[in-house]
């Protein structure tokens, strides 16, 4: 069997009540005491996360490819409104965080549970309301389905990332130098065109297939390790670029176009998407009450890499500033090399985001089979949610409106929407006063716009890049 979880194996439904994390894997939970001494200490145990060990995994699992698109974010937003807009978007981003942790808290305590997961808190605080408690269990079902696109979506940015990077590598392998001076176009030279990323992507195919079926997380964790300290080195080389090659005089707008700011949104919210990973960390702190000060620190390093990287990025490459701020980097080999190197951790960091999906999927469908065939069915379940996320990268090869779409789609849901309806379900016998409900209100509405109006130019984009592409490989082929 390669699930790495054999608790969730032969529980009920579809959408589980199973609610996993990488960091069920790579930091198993510790079977501590109940809440109301864990508000304290997780005592007689020592297997619990210390402050900095959850510090590190709430900066990992916020940064990753989301970073890498804010420069553009920016641009589509405007030199001065783009960052107002990511300190107001973070700060909501925390306050959500906050409020999920809190409920979480409150109902735990009220089902005298020790931890509850994000699905499990949006269950009982239906519960908590006499006209939703017959349908709660849709409450769970809704945030992990939620959870699955946005998972899966992540894998999807994966597949285009890889490909985007290490193509722009190959082409330009013939005109790669040591010399790393920024080019009239401040992006990469192309040298000798291949072939379409498309075709990169299946090429990865078969190693993201071969590394999804790796019995258990803690397998890669040396390789987790290994990725994360080559993706901070990547980050550090890029800032160095960014900021010693600033265009002076600056002629950006301060205020981009009206009909952009909706892929803003989608992006900045795509990168502020760390939310499902808040109660994990929490439920495993040696000291629990301390993860108020590990959000307030690590959400506050995380706000401020995503101001200084879009801004700095944008007044660097300027309009020319692509999907991703590495493929404006210059041919030479140290930063081809930070290409490479942000490829492999990318392509390790796809093992764990894939773990999430895979198992609220798997394990109900291989409970139904023979003892025989749980390993042959596993194997072609994986596989199979790999050929699709390939599948969806081959359809949508945009890497800026793939992470857009993503970020509209699922993310606003998990992260604006959800946490405020959940704090009234939850605390609405305690009388919440009007000025909540109405920031709850706001908060909730500000997502759901984001929602429809980035979904909407999102794919009212895709559509439009595809009609050009395909005007353009008619107009070639009738040249020739």
């Amino acid at each position: 069997m390669m699930s790495s979880s054999d608790d969730v194996r032969g529980e009920g439904s579809l959408l589980s009540d199973q609610n996993p994390s990488e960091l069920d894997a790579l930091c198993p939970s510790p079977p501590g005491p109940s809440r109301p001494q864990r508000d304290y200490e997780r005592i007689g145990t020592q297997t619990g996360t210390s402050f900095c060990q959850t510090l590190i995994h709430l900066l990992k699992g916020n940064i990753g490819t989301g970073l890498l698109g804010l420069p553009l974010a920016v641009k589509n937003a405007g030199l001065v409104l783009g960052p107002v807009s990511l300190l107001c978007m973070g700060v909501i981003a925390v306050h959500c965080m906050r409020v999920l942790v809190d409920c979480s808290h409150h109902l735990s305590a009220k089902m005298n549970r020790q931890s509850l997961t994000y699905g499990e808190a949006v269950q009982y605080g239906m519960e908590n309301v006499s006209w939703l408690r017959r349908h709660s269990q849709w409450g769970r079902r809704t945030v992990n389905l939620f959870l699955i696109i946005t998972q899966l979506g992540f894998c999807c940015v994966y597949f285009v990332f890889l490909s985007d990077n290490v193509k722009q590598v190959v082409e330009a392998a013939n005109a790669t130098t040591f010399s790393c001076q920024i080019n009239n176009t401040n992006q990469t030279q192309i040298m000798v065109p291949s072939f379409d990323s498309r075709l990169y992507m299946l090429c990865f195919l078969p190693a993201f297939i071969l590394l999804v079926f790796t019995p258990n997380l803690k397998y890669l964790a040396p390789l987790s390790l290994i990725a994360n300290l080559v993706m901070a080195a990547s980050l550090v080389l890029i800032y160095f670029y960014s900021i010693m090659h600033i265009q002076h005089p600056i002629n950006l707008p301060s205020v981009g176009r009206a009909k952009d700011y909706p892929l803003f949104f989608g992006t900045a919210i795509f990168a502020f998407e760390g939310i499902g990973v808040v109660l994990p960390l929490e439920n495993k702190m040696q000291r629990p009450q301390s993860f108020r000060l590990v959000l307030y620190l690590g959400m506050g390093i995380v706000t401020f890499l995503y101001i200084s990287l879009g801004t700095i990025g944008y007044m660097c490459f300027g309009a020319d500033i692509g999907g991703s701020i590495t493929l404006n980097l210059p041919n030479c080999w140290t930063y081809q090399g930070v290409k490479l190197l942000y490829c492999f951790g990318i392509f390790i960091t796809f093992a764990l985001q894939f773990y999430v999906p895979a198992e609220i999927l798997i394990p109900p469908v291989v409970a139904q089979v023979s003892e025989r065939w749980e390993t042959a069915v596993d194997l072609l379940l994986r596989t199979t949610l790999v050929v699709f996320t390939c599948a969806l990268a081959i359809l949508v090869p945009e890497l800026d409106l793939v992470i857009s779409l993503v970020g509209s789609v699922s993310s606003s849901f998990l992260a604006l929407i959800f946490p405020p309806i959940l704090q009234i379900l939850a605390l609405h016998t305690e009388g919440l006063s009007p000025p909540v409900l109405a920031k709850n209100f706001i908060i909730s509405l500000v997502g759901l716009v984001g929602f429809v109006a980035g979904t909407y130019i999102a794919v009212e984009q895709i559509i439009a890049r595809n009609a050009i592409k395909r005007e353009e490989t008619l107009g070639t082929l009738a040249f020739r």
